[in-house]
Parts: C-alpha cells; sequence; structure tokens
C-alpha cells in the first residue's frame, strides 16, 4: 500500500477520481458453451484439476466482468485502490508480513490456512494461465480482474468454508450470488445435480452458500489489505457474514459422489 489507513481516511471521494479507463470497455467476451462441456467433463475426472475451472468460467462469462468492474471503479473504494495500484497477490504471498500481524486477524490465519493447505497466491496464478490471455484489457481491469482470482481463498477464510469438495462448491455457490457469473453458476449447478450417498448434505450447504453471497456485503469491492488486520470476527461482523457451517469435509478421495 502506499498510503497508511490513517492517511486514507483523512482523504476525500474526489482524491481517487474515477477509472480513466471505464468508459472504454474492451471487445465483447464470447461465450463458448462447447469450451465450457469439455472442461466440465475433464474436471468431472479430476476433480483436483483447478485450470478446468478457470476454463469453464472463462467460456461462459460473457461480460459479466465488465459489469464487475464498472461497479468496482465506480467504488470510492475501488478508485483508491486502482489509483494506488495495489497488488493483493504481493502481500497474500508475503507470509512474514501475514505472521507479523496480529494474533487472530484474518492475516495471521490465512497464513495459517496456506501452510495447512500448501497453497499460495502464486498457484492462482499459475492455474489460470490455462485461460485465454486478454491482451485488449487496460491496466485497471487488469488489476481488478486480478485482484477478483487472487481473493479466492481469503473468501475460504472469511466464510468458513474448506477447500474440500463440499468447501469448494459452497463457496462457488456463494461467490455465484456476489458475481452472477455463469460459469461459476454452470459448475454449482452441476454440482449440486451430482451430488448423491455421502455428499448429499452438499447440496443444503451449497443452498446455504448461495443464501449467504446474497446477504453479505459485495466482497469484491472490499479494502481486503485493511482487512487482513483485523480480527477475523470482525471482519465476518463487518462483511455480514454469519458464523461459519459445521460440516463434514469430502477430499478427492470421496470424488465419486459428486461425479
Amino acid at each position: 500500500m502506499t498510503s497508511t489507513t490513517n492517511d486514507l481516511a483523512d482523504r476525500r471521494p474526489a482524491d481517487f477520481p474515477r477509472s480513466s479507463f471505464a468508459d472504454r470497455p474492451p471487445p465483447p467476451h464470447p461465450v463458448e458453451p462447447m469450451k465450457a462441456l469439455r472442461a466440465m467433463r475433464s474436471l468431472l475426472k479430476d476433480p483436483d484439476d483447478t485450470p478446468k475451472v478457470f476454463e469453464i468460467v472463462d467460456a461462459l462469462s460473457g461480460n459479466v466482468g465488465e459489469r464487475l468492474f464498472q461497479r468496482f471503479a465506480a467504488s470510492e473504494t475501488g478508485r483508491r485502490i486502482l489509483a494506488e495500484r495495489r497488488s493483493l497477490l504481493a502481500l497474500l504471498d508475503d507470509r512474514a508480513a501475514l505472521e507479523a500481524m496480529p494474533e487472530g486477524s484474518l492475516g495471521r490465519i490465512y497464513a495459517a490456512f496456506t501452510v495447512r493447505e500448501q497453497i499460495s497466491g502464486q498457484g492462482l496464478v499459475d492455474a489460470s494461465q490455462s485461460t485465454r490471455r486478454r491482451d485488449d484489457l487496460d491496466p485497471d481491469r487488469r488489476l481488478f480482474y486480478e485482484r477478483l482470482r487472487d481473493m479466492h481463498d481469503l473468501w475460504h477464510v472469511a466464510t468458513g468454508y474448506g477447500r474440500d469438495l463440499i468447501g469448494e462448491a459452497s463457496l462457488l455457490a456463494f461467490t455465484y450470488a456476489q458475481t452472477r457469473n455463469r460459469g461459476i453458476g454452470f459448475i454449482v449447478a452441476v454440482a449440486y445435480l451430482r451430488a448423491r450417498g455421502a455428499a448429499q448434505g452438499a447440496r443444503l450447504l451449497m443452498r446455504d452458500g448461495y443464501r449467504r453471497g446474497k446477504h453479505a456485503e459485495w466482497l469484491p469491492g472490499e479494502d481486503w489489505e485493511e482487512l487482513l488486520r483485523l480480527p477475523l470476527g470482525t471482519v465476518r461482523h463487518r462483511l455480514g457474514l454469519e458464523a461459519p457451517p459445521a460440516y463434514t469435509p469430502l477430499r478427492s478421495e470421496g470424488a465419486p459422489a459428486l461425479g
């Protein structure tokens, strides 16, 4: 960050002008249903194939990303983040900085989460490389889309959904309610329809994830750099997130229950 939280509190909305790129949208993003179906078949065979998730989302998103960007760029927080050229990924992958945050803070808990799950923000970047390159994107849209991608695992911690199959499906249901991205909705619908046996309770959790997503604050537009320093309970209260649901995780060894 280029300014401290106190500095930012003293600044006015006019100090963060609307993105200069907001009125210059890129070419329409085509919808490719057959590409999504091929990627879904692969994902059902290997639920841990994260790049296929990005392929499905990319194939069906259409212009939803532009709608989300316009909402972000029109907000005071969004304008501030764009003006400061922030990199959420740089902070999320700075484990030393996260572990130096207060005990019980979102940042400290997120750091422990990444160690336990053996993941990193860069891992999401690498998985997303399977999708088409958007060389037509201006710096502001690129910053926002990358930021939206990079906050996914933060949402795991904030919502309380794990990275198991049921947790991922429930978080995607939450994300669909927040973004109305048809690619995400397609993945959730397939997971919902195929849930059976030991995963039957996943349907209830996915419905609950969607409900929580509808009632929460708009997470793509939040100042996550600030939230990382706050107690996790405070973050959940500020974002309108209820206590995380209790459920039995289902890891990939149980994939046939969803596929």
